[in-house]
């Protein structure tokens, strides 16, 4: 089990490293800016090695130290299959009958097109009037993952991210859209000048409120921060004091015990100190264009993404805790947007800056994907019982290698579908790419000297200090407003039936603990099928569509419109239905 371990670890590697590489170096091809191999890989490779020498030194923070305040959703998963798998028997089957299930149900709706994706307010007649006028709209993902990871958070923390979204969708959305019908003129940051009053729902969402969550997210990474700074503070001193030779008791007790034994913080300080001087050497000669202000905005850009790394680091390892969802496209955004603006005031802009400041954002984005990501391999070897220092040399072989090949796979598929319509591209096959287009919209603004929205910015942040000061945890609240509200709502549906198991047990604790185990193995199964079906369906369309193979490819059902929606609802209450019976099927012996 040690060794699988560390398989998915090496093997997850290449997720992160393609999360940061795919929501911002698209924006490469969007903005005709040139493309260079080599330039990639040094981006995924740099940022994903930043991303592990920070988190090492809070590991103990969040894994051991935190232990049993934070839910750890997808670690929890991850593990759940880990252990079902080693020890078999009735673990394995009801972990295996769950993951057929959820895989059957995604497998479904991704390849299939069985029933819509996502059910909204529009499918019901009385409602879509509510939705159109009043930009009122209900929306819910009916995946079975998605179930699955909103059980395992629990009703607690899944509560207070939906309650972000209905802020931003019931409250935030209608007033700027209430607003804003009576202006004859667009407000930035619109693009093409596009007018409220033609938007949708979806459109205010995208254009206005979820910058409103961006600042919330910054001002509650920035509030964690302030609160977690002697945890820091302290992590980063034993490094110092391993440098001078003198490691104190603690440090040596605690170095002894294999379970809880990091890279060494001396070597932590050294790779930091070495990745500086390569980005360093990277932004000066690789990225920047010479001239007289080129030594400034190289070290601008080395600041930039050494303080912002990591300080943003403790926010995703914190977002994955709660919620198993990290916001890196919202950071980076806010990192895109410092960087140009710093760059800008130092005479960079144009071209040059737009290069400039995607590939340093590029570094930052790859940076805390694969923080967020290594802090769950380092829970699940926690609760396992692996080395830490083991996970943290594994985590840095798989970005190497994964960093050596995501460059080739963006290529490849700019070649294939395109980031950008054009005479080989047509407009239905080209990959939507919805955040690096983001990145490349916010880039060409702050470059061309437009406005930016630091008031929307500003709302953001006060709202995460005003959920902070009334005890509600901001960061949760903040990502809740932030992620689209088909994502949260479903969360609130997996903890409510974690809720009603529990009670089903009527005071009985070992009852209780029996069928939420049971329960947690269930939604398990529901992520990793649906994880492993997604992956198929996906591989599938890709056949299809370069090969023009059809392997099951036929639409028995209707994806699309009103029906579609009202048949992905029902199918969704069989699937929770199935989830509630599935859990509670347990006497208390097991």
């Amino acid at each position: 089990v040690l060794e699988n371990v560390i398989i998915q670890s090496v093997g997850a590697a290449s997720g992160l490293v393609v999360a940061g590489a795919i929501f911002t170096l698209p924006a490469l091809f969007i903005l005709g800016l040139p493309v260079d191999l080599f330039k990639l890989f040094l981006v995924s490779l740099l940022g994903g090695a930043l991303g592990i020498v920070f988190l090492v030194p809070l590991r103990r923070y969040f894994v051991k130290e935190m232990h049993g305040e934070f839910p750890f959703p997808e670690a929890t998963a991850t593990t759940e299959v880990l252990v079902a798998g080693e020890a078999g028997g009735k673990q394995a089957k009801v972990l295996a009958a769950a993951a057929a299930v959820g895989g059957v149900f995604d497998f479904l709706i991704i390849h299939l097109e069985a029933f819509s994706e996502v059910f909204t307010t529009r499918s019901i007649p009385f409602l879509k009037d509510l939705a159109e006028r009043s930009k009122l709209v209900f929306k819910l993902d009916v995946l079975a993952s998605v179930a699955g990871l909103g059980y395992i958070i629990g009703l607690k923390y899944s509560a207070i991210i939906c309650a972000g979204s209905f802020l931003s969708w019931f409250l935030l959305v209608p007033l700027v859209a209430h607003f804003g019908q009576y202006l004859a003129v667009a407000i930035p940051p619109a693009a093409d000048g596009t007018l409220i009053s033609a938007m949708n729902a979806e459109t205010v969402f995208r254009t206005y409120v979820r910058h409103i969550g961006i600042g919330g997210i910054a001002a509650a990474g920035i509030m964690g921060i302030l609160r977690s700074w002697r945890i820091i503070a302290k992590a980063f001193s034993l490094g110092f004091k391993e440098l001078a030779g003198g490691k104190g008791k603690a440090a040596s007790l605690e170095a002894t015990e294999r379970t809880d034994r990091d890279i060494r913080m001396s070597w932590v300080l050294a790779g930091i100190a070495v990745l500086g001087v390569l980005l360093w050497f990277f932004f000066r000669f690789g990225v920047i264009p010479a001239g007289p202000s080129v030594l400034s905005q190289s070290l601008i850009a080395l600041v930039v993404v050494l303080v912002i790394s990591f300080l943003f680091t403790s926010v995703a390892a914190r977002a994955i805790a709660v919620v198993g969802t990290n916001p890196i496209s919202g950071m980076t955004l806010m990192t895109l947007i410092l960087t140009s603006v710093f760059l800008v005031k130092a005479g960079l802009s144009g071209k040059e800056g737009m290069l400039a400041a995607l590939l340093i954002g590029g570094v930052v984005c790859t940076a805390l994907s694969m923080a967020g990501g290594l802090i769950t391999d380092l829970k699940i070897g926690y609760w396992i019982g692996a080395t830490p220092a083991v996970q943290e040399r594994s985590k840095l072989i798989g970005t190497l290698v994964a960093a050596l090949t995501v460059g080739s796979v963006i290529l490849l598929l700019n070649n294939a579908y395109g980031f950008v319509a054009g005479p080989n591209h047509p407009e239905s096959d080209v990959l939507v790419a919805p955040q690096a287009n983001a990145m490349a919209a916010v880039i060409k603004t702050l470059m061309s000297n437009e406005t930016v929205p630091w008031l929307l910015y500003g709302i953001g942040a006060l709202i995460a200090m005003t959920m902070q000061m009334i005890g509600v945890p901001a960061l949760a609240f903040a990502l809740g407003m932030y992620i689209p509200q088909e994502l949260n709502t479903p969360l609130v549906v997996g903890g409510l039936i974690a809720h009603f198991v529990a009670k089903s047990a009527k005071g009985d604790e070992k009852l209780e603990t029996a069928r939420n185990s049971r329960g947690m193995l269930v939604a398990s199964g529901f992520i990793a099928g649906g994880a492993v079906m997604g992956v198929l369906a996906a591989l599938f369309k890709f056949l299809g569509k370069q090969y023009d193979v059809s392997l099951l490819a036929w639409n028995f059902g209707n994806a699309e419109g009103t029906s579609g929606e009202l048949v992905a609802l029902g199918a969704y209450i069989f699937l929770a239905a199935y989830m509630y019976w599935d859990s509670r099927r347990t006497d208390g012996e097991a």
